[in-house]
């Protein structure tokens, strides 16, 4: 709520002060009282409310012409109906009292002015057109923000696209509004005053910021000139404070506000950007504040959006003899009806990684929804590519990671994913909740997610991380063990999870069926097949998968527990893994076929790594058993035989391609984290 100062009058001489609308102005009245009097009275022009109160919460009551004691506790707060035309048109009169004295006069001019700042607190999305806002006669509470469906408070989107196509970097990075579409990409504030013609001889209007968020927003104010001249800034980095021009009348200056950096461990995303009103009345003296205001921003997150979204485009690299591949994806991508956008060899360095190097997810105000691409600090062949391809007009970019700090496979974004939206216990999670790969306990040899990315994910705060146990893996990504997909029933979703277990379970009834001499891998080059006897009869195959089956359900457990899921909510995938010791001479697992969790998920189409399992009367047994699982479910599964290009490398295709997808419909500041 705006704030006003005190007004404190004297008998000796009249006061002059300043009353802005929609404020209640206190009045001190027994501070200025002469020491014999006990009553007063107040009369006051017609322009001018009076309400007196023995403090909160007591009923405020009109005065009238009642006499009043001259009581300590006693509350007078002045309104004004109206701008003053002229400074010091409207005149309240105080009267004091005293048993044998006779009354004492004292003398108040007051000059009704119109200051006020106007955002879409209520966000609905629809702004005022600049320089068509009306004065606002309520009082608002724009000082605070709040979350939840009844909540109120401005949003602020980082301005991370670039739709200036000779510019290398973000919009923010530069002060200039390009067009009428990089505005879109800005939260409007207009600012509105009425004011004598005289007032600001004495007086001052000053816009600004704190010192510690200068950095984390850009104002520009806009000046009725034709473009590129259009837009000056006015506060931003180095420019905390912009003093407004008051030539009297009524005035409305058009504000756009850009935010300069998503939310982090050293900043909540709350910003406040203040107007305040300066007597300079007395050149002897300092300015005094007379009036404040301020609306409360924050800093809208960046989302991640879950398999279960359709999607709009998909991301994959061109490498030598991958053909197949990509002609695989682009018949997905056809049945899908979503874009599908090639990264040539000649720019990826022959770095396939496309869901290691980047993360799509998207920001969102009332008025705009913006895709933003995370750029991961892996850096390697594709590391220009979210800059030059993905980002641009209407598509931002952000990124996280050390400078100088050496990063692990961890870090890379195949070890990121978010689940659909959940229930647990009480707790809604509409947007879903982030997953993160981590070391199970720290220890000399364990890798771990670094923590500028782990506190940047979690300071968006609508999707509320969960860390899961991905270290046992050579590569370490939770993509190589669970994924999610549509379904029609139960929470909208299932979640598949990679089984040893069921996948040894298959095989034995396979042998049991008189199929033990049928062989794995048959048909690949340069691999060895194996017969699912062998495969059975393996011990130290089966104790590596032991060890991996255990890494899985302690990773169950945790999922089950933060996601509320129950046990019909998740589907055990067939799947063998084997250990291999990395460069420390530290055994990691790795698939030892094709990984079936490494899938594609296109809306209800799936592309999944063909596994070369043995097969029944030419029928992979790996394949038809996935089909019984997912089919059901109504999702469509093909299998791409990705074996020489990607599995050789440790890997499947799952990690060459990215999917943007639609955002979803729910709306982040509805919800309370």
């Amino acid at each position: 709520m705006a704030q006003g100062t005190v007004i404190h009058v004297a008998p000796e001489q009249p006061t002059h002060a300043v009353c802005v609308l929609g404020t209640a102005t206190q009045l001190d009245v027994c501070g200025s009282a002469p020491g014999d009097c006990t009553s007063f009275s107040i009369s006051a022009s017609p322009g001018v409310v009076v309400e007196v109160a023995r403090g909160p919460p007591t009923k405020k009551n009109r005065t009238g012409s009642s006499k009043w004691p001259l009581d300590p506790e006693l509350e007078v707060t002045l309104r004004v109906k109206a701008a003053s035309a002229v400074t010091g048109d409207q005149k309240v009169r105080i009267s004091y009292y005293g048993p044998k004295t006779p009354p004492v006069q004292a003398l108040l001019y007051l000059t009704g002015v119109e200051i006020s700042l106007q955002a879409d607190i209520t966000r609905t999305g629809k702004a005022k057109q600049p320089g068509k806002a009306k004065p606002s006669r309520a009082v608002k509470n724009q000082r605070t923000w709040t979350w939840g469906p009844r909540g109120q408070g401005a949003i602020l989107l980082v301005n991370c696209d670039r739709d200036n196509p000779s510019s290398s970097g973000m919009d923010c990075e530069d002060e200039e509004v390009l067009d009428s579409k990089d505005l879109q990409d800005m939260s409007l504030v207009t600012l509105i005053t009425k004011t004598p013609k005289d007032f600001s001889s004495q007086h001052r209007l000053v816009l600004h910021v704190a010192k510690s968020e200068m950095d984390k927003m850009r104002v520009f104010q806009a000046t009725g000139c034709k473009l590129p001249s259009r837009f000056k800034v006015v506060l931003g980095p180095e420019q905390p404070c912009h003093l407004v021009e008051l030539p009297g009348g009524q005035h409305s200056r058009d504000f756009y506000l850009e935010g300069l950096t998503f939310p982090d461990a050293s900043f909540p995303g709350l910003l406040s950007l203040g107007v305040s009103l300066l007597d300079m009345s007395n050149p002897e003296l300092p300015e005094a504040l007379v009036f404040q205001d301020s609306v409360a921003f924050r800093v809208a997150p960046w989302i991640m959006t879950p398999n279960t979204q359709p999607p709009q485009e998909v991301y994959v690299s061109r490498i030598f003899d991958n053909e197949d591949f990509l002609e695989a994806v682009a018949a997905l991508a056809k049945k899908a009806k979503c874009k599908l956008t090639v990264c040539p060899e000649e720019e990826n360095m022959d770095d396939q990684w496309m869901q290691d190097e980047m993360e799509i997810g998207y920001t969102q105000a009332p008025h705009q929804t913006l895709p933003v691409v995370f750029d991961s600090p892996r850096d390697r062949g594709l590391k220009d590519f979210p800059i030059q391809r993905v980002m641009g007009p209407n598509f931002g970019y952000v990124t996280r990671g050390p400078q100088t700090e050496e990063i692990t496979g961890l870090d890379s974004f195949g070890n990121l994913e978010v689940s659909p939206p959940v229930t647990v216990g009480e707790k809604q999670y509409p947007l879903g909740r982030i997953l993160i790969g981590n070391s199970g306990y720290p220890s000399g040899d364990s890798r771990e997610v670094h923590q500028i990315l782990q506190d940047f994910l979690g300071a968006q705060r609508v999707q509320a991380p969960v860390t899961l146990y991905s270290d046992w893996l050579s590569v370490g990504h939770i993509d190589e063990f669970l994924t999610f997909v549509p379904a029609p029933d139960r929470k909208g979703f299932r979640l598949l999870l990679a089984s040893p277990r069921s996948c040894y379970r298959l095989f034995q009834e396979k042998q049991e069926a008189g199929h033990g001499e049928l062989l794995l891998f048959q048909g690949v080059k340069k691999k060895k097949q194996q017969k699912i006897k062998d495969i059975l009869s393996n011990k130290k195959l089966r104790e590596h998968n032991s060890y991996v089956e255990s890494c899985i359900d302690w990773n169950r457990q945790v999922l089950k527990r933060e996601l509320g899921l129950a046990e019909g909510d998740i589907v055990d995938m067939p799947q063998l893994f084997r250990l291999v010791k990395n460069s420390r001479g530290i055994p990691k697992a790795e698939a030892f076929f094709p990984n079936m969790l490494c899938m594609i998920v296109m809306d209800m189409n799936l592309g999944i790594p063909k596994p070369f399992g043995p097969q029944i009367n030419g029928i992979c047994c790996l394949q038809e058993k996935v089909r019984q699982l997912l089919e059901p479910l109504g999702l469509a599964c093909t299998f791409i035989d990705d074996f020489d290009c990607y599995l050789t490398e440790v890997g499947d295709f799952c990690p060459c391609a990215n999917v943007r997808r639609v955002p979803l419909d729910f709306k982040w500041w509805k919800m309370v984290p």
